[in-house]
């Protein structure tokens, strides 16, 4: 009984303190993709910012790296929760039938092992009717995940590094690469070879009964990201294909294929939280330097404008020329300090009228992340950081807009459903800012160095002697950091607790979790 009572009086306390036209958004349940913070973390934490409850498998069955996730275990407990009638549903096809993104590029699960799990989306729908089930997946990328070759993994080094090679010519190759096709199918050799492309195969055959469920209204929303790569090559078939399939479905209304991948859950999210609302979001894209604006990621498809619109339209949005409730600026390389000292300018005015701004750096694609830092230190100095509803800068750019869009999507949705929760949303930015900049461009440098240093020059996969004492350094170097970035911040606030680990034992990302608290009352 006393267990009870704390639990009625808490709740009691949470509800006085929601305003009186307060309106619950409905729960989502959210399948990630894998364990990695901006896959399973981040999609949390939208949810937090606009007062929406996500649902997520227990972490245990997720996997870890070259660790699949336990596809039937997450559909047991899927099932377990839609017998709980919950009406919306985010789910990576990914981990419901490979175990998550790694494994979607490995052979191991066949097709029908795959198929059968993801008719557990026909049963969802036969039971509700009424639900909303948005699904993520992926066209693979050109080559499996690269490890060392001491890993016991199907393509490690160097039968990856030929892959990537290969996959990466132009399909069908011309006349003159015939001879380096050949050459690099002697090296990789026939048995990986056919592993390798009956892997392709099998998630090209899952991607199409994807568009079939959709076709039949079992699915209401597909993504497909193509994961890492450019406008050539093995994936630009395997996407040809599918868009084909899409034309022959009739559904280019409820199926999309999109640059990137980690992004998409966010997406969905955010999504789903719009429209719980009932709003679509207008908003207003300015590049920086304006004539920028083509650019074309080299791991993306797509120009960055045709990018940035199609992530618009799959976070519900629509996008404006002018007066957007939400305004994206989109920093690219080859600013300048002329262009720089305009972005500052309009961004302020933005501010001054009462609109969201979302800004996203982009500079990193020159290959550096120095001239994101110099500008992140400015921002954050003059003031201005601290009055953004969303930031990112990190790995592609679809990763990037997907990010940010989503962070102020969910914060406006919040705010319209008078369940906005404004720590949570300085939370979720001060992380960003954290990762985004500080680890790439310090921490992360600094533990490949001292990779380099022992001899460690591939740093795709540490054992774990390797990985401790880099957990070690990361957690110290970061920590360094986080105070005085929460400092220029959010003046006053102040760390309430902060756990930092490499949630895959690799320099290449980082796990934050933190708790800020606003400044004490004197």
């Amino acid at each position: 009984m006393l267990v009870r009572g704390s639990v009625a009086l808490v709740v009691l306390l949470l509800v006085a303190r929601m305003p009186a036209d307060a309106r619950a958004l409905p729960p989502i349940v959210y399948v990630p993709m894998d364990d990695r913070p901006v896959t399973r973390q981040l999609p949390l934490l939208l949810g937090e910012i606009a007062g929406a409850e996500i649902i997520e498998p227990p972490r245990r069955l997720l996997g870890n790296y070259l660790t699949p996730g336990e596809p039937d275990r997450i559909i047991a407990w899927l099932n377990a929760v839609a017998a709980r009638h919950a009406r919306r549903f985010v789910l990576s096809s990914d981990m419901l039938a490979y175990g998550g993104l790694v494994a979607s590029r490995a052979p191991g699960v066949s097709y029908a092992d795959g198929y059968f799990r993801l008719r557990v989306l026909k049963r969802l729908r036969e039971r509700l009717p009424r639900a909303r089930i948005a699904i993520f997946g992926t066209v693979m990328r050109q080559a499996p995940t690269g490890v060392p070759a001491s890993v016991p993994y199907f393509a490690a080094y160097p039968g990856w590094l030929y892959l990537q090679r290969y996959a990466n010519l132009p399909e069908p190759p011309p006349p003159e690469e015939r001879a380096t096709v050949e050459a690099l199918k002697a090296k990789i050799g026939t048995p990986l070879l056919e592993e390798y492309l009956a892997a392709r195969a099998r998630d090209r055959q899952a991607d199409r009964l994807l568009l079939a469920m959709t076709a039949d209204g079992i699915v209401d929303r597909l993504v497909l990201g193509q994961d890492d790569a450019g406008p050539v090559g093995r994936a630009r078939a395997d996407r040809v294909q599918l868009e084909a399939t899409i034309a022959e479905l009739g559904v280019q209304d409820r199926a999309v294929i999109q640059p990137g991948t980690d992004e998409l859950g966010m997406v969905l999210v955010a999504r789903m939280l719009a429209r719980a609302v009932g709003w679509s979001p207008a908003i207003e894209v300015r590049y920086m330097p304006a004539s920028g604006a083509p650019m074309q990621d080299p791991l993306e498809f797509r120009p960055i404008p045709e990018t940035i619109e199609n992530l618009i339209e799959l976070c519900g949005g629509r996008e404006v020329a002018r007066d957007g409730e939400i305004v994206l600026f989109v920093r690219l390389p080859r600013s300048t300090v002329v262009s720089d000292d305009s972005l500052v300018r309009e961004m302020r005015g933005v501010i001054a009228r009462g609109r969201s701004v979302a800004l996203v750096d982009e500079t990193f694609l020159s290959g550096t992340y120095d001239d994101e830092e110099r500008f992140a230190e400015r921002i954050l100095r003059d003031g201005i950081a601290s009055h953004l509803d969303a930031y990112a800068s990190w790995n592609t750019d679809a990763n990037s807009v997907g990010t940010a869009l989503a962070e102020a999507v969910a914060a406006g949705a919040g705010k319209r459903a008078g369940t906005y929760d404004a720590l949570a949303h300085r939370t979720f930015t001060f992380m960003r800012f954290l990762d985004d900049i500080w680890f790439h461009a310090e921490v992360r440098p600094a533990l490949e160095r001292t990779l380099d240093a022992e001899g460690i020059r591939d740093h795709t996969y540490l054992t774990p002697a390797q990985a401790a004492p880099l957990q070690r350094l990361d957690r110290a170097w970061l920590w360094s950091y986080a105070q005085r970035v929460l400092d220029e911040l959010y003046p006053g606030y102040h760390i309430a607790a902060m756990r930092i680990t490499l949630p895959w034992d690799r320099p290449f990302e980082t796990e934050i979790e933190t708790a800020i608290a606003p400044p004490l009352p004197h």
